[in-house]
């Protein structure tokens, strides 16, 4: 049986100082080496909130335009060994992603959209000790949690995205292109002159 709820997406995340603390490479390298099964569900290859998901180190909460690549291209190296478990891809009416989340129990993960530029995808695997910590996100944020921040493009209507998640697992989500951006130039031009005459 398969369920699939409508998640909301999140406009107003106001925290402040969320993401200050960047992820580096070395960082990274000694923590997933722990051992831990969780971390490696979470950041292991293929994952979308893995560092090395596009060949090369890139800090997840960095924003990364996306949609200015191709799947194939930049997830080559692991679809040609079924690993990936991301995929992207956009349409005349919508861009599109998808993704595996990381397998760690309910998944809790959260979709905003911060200032209409920047889409974000991010959950918390394991909680914090201290309840009078700060938000688990403004600090070494990887040890609770996993995030992934993309670059919308321009002409994306940020206002209507929206989230499904399928039996706790796999995570869509579509954000719509604008219309209000088509290029005039496929119309009769009768818009345009009428447009320049006022």
């Amino acid at each position: 049986m398969t369920s699939c709820i409508k998640l909301e997406v999140h406009t107003d995340d106001r925290t402040p100082h969320k993401w200050i603390v960047a992820l580096g490479e070395d960082v990274f390298r000694r923590f997933l080496s722990q051992g831990n099964p969780a971390v490696h569900k979470a950041f292991g290859d293929g994952s979308l909130f893995s560092p090395l998901l596009f060949g090369k180190f890139f800090d997840p909460s960095d924003a990364f335009p996306l949609w200015e690549f191709e799947s194939d291209v930049l997830l080559s190296h692991l679809q040609s060994t079924g690993q990936s478990s991301v995929d992207w891809l956009q349409t005349d009416q919508a861009y599109v992603l998808k993704a595996e989340l990381p397998g760690v129990g309910k998944n809790q993960v959260q979709v905003s959209v911060e200032n209409g530029k920047i889409v974000e995808i991010s959950g918390q695997w394991k909680e914090q000790r201290d309840p009078r910590a700060k938000d688990w996100r403004s600090g070494h944020w990887w040890e609770h949690g996993y995030v992934r921040r993309l670059e919308l493009p321009e002409d994306a209507d940020w206002r209507k995205t929206e989230a499904y998640l399928s039996n706790d697992v796999f995570l869509e989500i579509r954000i719509p292109k604008n219309p209000s951006t088509c290029d005039i130039s496929h119309g009769n031009g009768a818009a345009t002159k009428n447009s320049e005459a006022m």
